[in-house]
């Protein structure tokens, strides 16, 4: 593997792709996504809210700090400016290409649905994307965030959680398990922050195509005189 510096790198990718039985092309994937460095980064509150160490291990290391989402093409989407990426864009461009994202995240996970309704008291509530992880053996409800960070977010995907595992979740089922993409995080402040709340979730940022392409030009903008 010309692609990697180290040997623990080296390894991280044989291991995963004897685990996975990843093809060259995911292999190549998750190469370019740079799994080494990011894999069990997120910040997140699993040790403290999950009732098993050995649970929350899992989840920390089914999760990255950054998701490469370099399948989005937001001028395919009918967007001409990465700015006017929102929500529902970016979920679009998932939903379109649910493969791919669902090998982003792990061979592990099954999709269930998106904008997936739920109804607790006569209040409705909507889950971008919500997955089952079997690994864990547990729902996944992630929400995507177009900006950056905010303390909001974990309020808003804790009550989905709440109903989640009080009307969706079955007997033999884990307690299900949040992840907030958003595009950008101030990583000290989330990890001070995230351990307030009691459901268990982590936090994690992404980049599309277009923000790829920005940094590009950004790197090799031509020099002035």
């Amino acid at each position: 593997m010309t692609c990697t510096k180290t040997l623990d790198e080296r390894l991280f990718y044989i291991r995963k792709c004897a685990t996975e039985h990843l093809s060259v092309e995911a292999l190549k994937r998750s190469i370019k996504a740079d799994d080494f460095h990011h894999q069990g980064k997120a910040p997140n509150n699993y040790l403290a809210t999950l009732p098993r160490s050995q649970q929350a291990l899992r989840a920390i290391n089914a999760f990255k700090d950054e998701y490469l989402l370099d399948f989005i093409n937001v001028e395919e989407l009918g967007v001409r400016d990465a700015k006017d990426v929102d929500e529902r864009v970016l979920e679009q461009g998932i939903v379109q290409n649910i493969k791919q994202f669902i090998m982003t995240f792990d061979r592990g996970f099954s999709f269930v649905g998106n904008q997936y309704h739920l109804d607790a008291f006569g209040m409705d509530q909507y889950v971008d994307l919500l997955f089952f992880n079997r690994g864990l053996n547990c729902l996944v409800a992630v929400e995507l965030k177009r900006g950056p960070f905010k303390t909001a977010y974990l309020g808003q995907l804790s009550g989905c959680l709440r109903v989640l595992d009080d009307y969706e979740r079955r007997e033999h089922e884990n307690p299900s398990i949040g992840l907030v993409l958003c595009k950008d995080i101030n990583r000290a402040f989330v990890d001070y922050i995230i351990q307030d709340y009691n459901k268990p979730m982590g936090v994690a940022t992404y980049k599309t195509s277009a923000d790829m392409s920005s940094e590009c030009s950004t790197q090799f903008r031509p020099l002035t005189t």
